[in-house]
């Protein structure tokens, strides 16, 4: 699926379930101390993907640690991201010479919750969903705004350190196309003022990508 997303130079990995017994990956143990069974497994098969792709790239396995952010540590030279949800998990890396940043996340084709979507929206957005639901009434659109503005901050945090709020973007989204376009509404350097990415919808998942 990523392969649609993020072609050549990317590498990718995706995993559709969880090995129950597989160990934790040596150097890692922090990951997952104090974490649920279900929400453990999602994180060893991600670090897994992550590896899978990193061997692709030409780099060794190793531990895969998290930052201040919670934001995966790649080796020196490369940009990545991680996702996970209900029934996927996936990773994708690439040169930093080649791309500067990466962002990927995948959800349910599912609504989202009422509550959270005056959060997560700006007014251009909740104008926006408004249009696609007469247009294209049978994706969630809000749940792909959602999808969409996390893909946006994964890429944009290894690039400038700082927090990207859900308001502090608003998108355009080209349904025919499978494209969209964060403008974002704060202080930004100016090859991150407007940050494309693409949306894939398939197996009951919304996956976006966004690579700088």
């Amino acid at each position: 699926m990523l392969d649609q997303l993020l072609p050549h130079p990317v590498r990718s990995a995706v995993a559709f379930a969880d090995d129950p017994d597989e160990a934790c990956y040596p150097g890692e143990e922090s990951l997952i101390a104090n974490t649920a069974p279900g929400r453990r497994r999602e994180i060893l098969t991600a670090r897994r993907c992550a590896r899978e792709a990193l061997t692709a790239l030409g780099h060794a396995p190793g531990p895969i640690l998290r930052g201040e952010r919670r934001e995966p540590l790649w080796p020196s030279g490369v940009a990545g991201s991680i996702t996970h949800c209900a029934g996927f998990r996936a990773a994708a890396v690439a040169r930093t010479s080649e791309i500067s940043s990466l962002g990927i996340d995948a959800e349910p084709h599912e609504p989202l919750p009422p509550r959270v979507l005056g959060s997560v929206t700006t007014p251009a957005d909740r104008d926006l969903l408004a249009r696609l639901a007469v247009s294209h009434p049978e994706i969630n659109w809000d749940r792909l705004l959602f999808s969409a503005k996390e893909s946006i901050y994964k890429a944009w945090f290894p690039l400038t350190g700082r927090w990207l709020g859900f308001e502090d973007a608003s998108l355009a989204i080209d349904p025919e196309a499978g494209t969209f376009v964060g403008h974002v509404l704060i202080d930004a350097p100016p090859s991150l003022r407007e940050m494309p990415g693409r949306f894939l919808i398939d197996q009951g998942l919304i996956v976006t990508a966004v690579r700088i």
